[in-house]
């Protein structure tokens, strides 16, 4: 069934390509399912009457199909451009106190921690670090750690957790669901707050996503859908304490001017004007990815390729996988000696092979998806 799916990405046709993580391609039904949806605003008219039914039909549909891929009911679930404004707005927006404490783990995305440290010198906060870079082993293993770390960690100041769902530099997956369990324990019951980004379209989410305070995914990446579209799932109790903090027509009940009131559900914290063409075009992606299976059986799919990558480059002598044990989903990072991540990603490039360096740790990643094929991983291993 891969195949099928495959043969719909036309941007896999001319190169080998493992950057799933960074933007998925673009499936060609979704691309023309965008192009109808500006056609047909058009020919109803962009701002008439006839114009409406049909952008909430668009809308709506979307929403209820994310809601069901977040484990949310529809209510709970807004529609952002990206991951960071999907944590960033509804964060802002908690009821904050001077002295309180975030809690941040050590592989989180600079977009989310560069928004953590200026809310905390507006708001006269403090930033504490979960240690997560360095666990390299398997999922229990890396349960039993990250539970005693953060129960180590935690203090009476401890107001919020951030920490990613699966982490986009190690590749270590994060146990959400056992971490929010533990956190309802604390005295001060800390807000979780879950980077998704490298979730949506590579793992199953729903569980993870109903027990954080907000779960933000986008789907340009593992969903293969269009660029400036995502989500984020809020908790209940998030809805009733935060208020919105970039306010625009979309997050009032009404436009009447000096009478209307906020949402009371997840649409407080969308803003104004998107492009409607977008929701068509993730909503085509989401039904193509479903028809290759379930969420666990496009998993396994996606864990036999990174198992295969892992394997391979743990037999090439100067390669060295991050994890000590196969990866747990398709992000597979690995350091190569005697030569820097940079100068292998532009040698890899120049053989239409596409990974990507990182920062920290400096190393490489590349990305197997259900469409990645043997042969691809293949090349790549014989490129290294």
């Amino acid at each position: 069934m891969a195949a099928d799916f495959r043969a719909q990405l036309p941007a896999l046709a001319n190169k080998t390509y493992f950057n799933y993580g960074g933007q998925g391609p673009l499936p060609t039904p979704a691309l023309q399912a965008i192009t109808t949806a500006w056609q047909q605003i058009q020919e109803l008219g962009p701002f008439t009457g006839a114009v409406w039914p049909f952008i909430e039909q668009t809308t709506g549909r979307l929403r209820q199909h994310l809601a069901r891929w977040f484990g949310v009911p529809p209510h709970r679930l807004a529609f952002t451009e990206n991951v960071t404004s999907g944590c960033v707005l509804p964060l802002w927006g908690l009821p904050w106190q001077p002295g309180d404490e975030l809690l941040i783990g050590d592989c989180e995305h600079p977009g989310v921690v560069a928004a953590c440290r200026e809310l905390a010198r507006r708001q006269g906060l403090q930033l504490a670090t979960l240690p997560v870079a360095d666990l390299r082993g398997t999922p229990a293993e890396t349960e039993a750690r990250v539970l005693e770390r953060l129960e180590q960690r935690l203090t009476p100041a401890t107001r919020l957790v951030v920490l990613s769902h699966l982490l986009w530099n190690t590749g270590q997956l994060m146990p959400i669901t056992a971490v929010a369990q533990q956190l309802a324990g604390h005295s001060r019951h800390p807000w979780l707050l879950v980077d998704g980004a490298q979730s949506l379209g590579c793992i199953p989410l729903d569980q993870a996503a109903a027990a954080a305070d907000i779960y933000a995914c986008t789907g340009h990446k593992w969903c293969c859908g269009p660029e400036g579209l995502g989500a984020v799932a809020l908790s209940e109790r998030v809805l009733e304490q935060a208020q919105p903090t970039l306010i625009g027509w979309r997050s009032l009940r009404s436009e009447a001017s000096g009478s209307s009131s906020f949402h009371s559900d997840s649409r407080r914290f969308e803003v104004a004007t998107s492009c409607v063409p977008l929701y068509a075009g993730l909503e085509q992606s989401l039904q193509l990815l479903e028809a290759e299976g379930s969420a666990e059986e496009r998993l396994a799919r996606i864990q036999r390729s990174s198992q295969r990558l892992w394997q391979g480059l743990g037999a090439i002598p100067r390669a060295r996988p991050l994890l000590e044990v196969a990866p747990p989903a398709g992000l597979v990072s690995f350091e190569l000696e005697g030569e820097g991540p940079e100068a292998t990603v532009n040698r890899l490039g120049q053989q239409s092979i596409w990974v990507r360096s990182l920062d920290e740790p400096h190393c490489l990643r590349a990305c197997t998806h259900i469409t990645t094929t043997d042969d691809e991983i293949d090349r790549l291993l014989g490129s290294l």
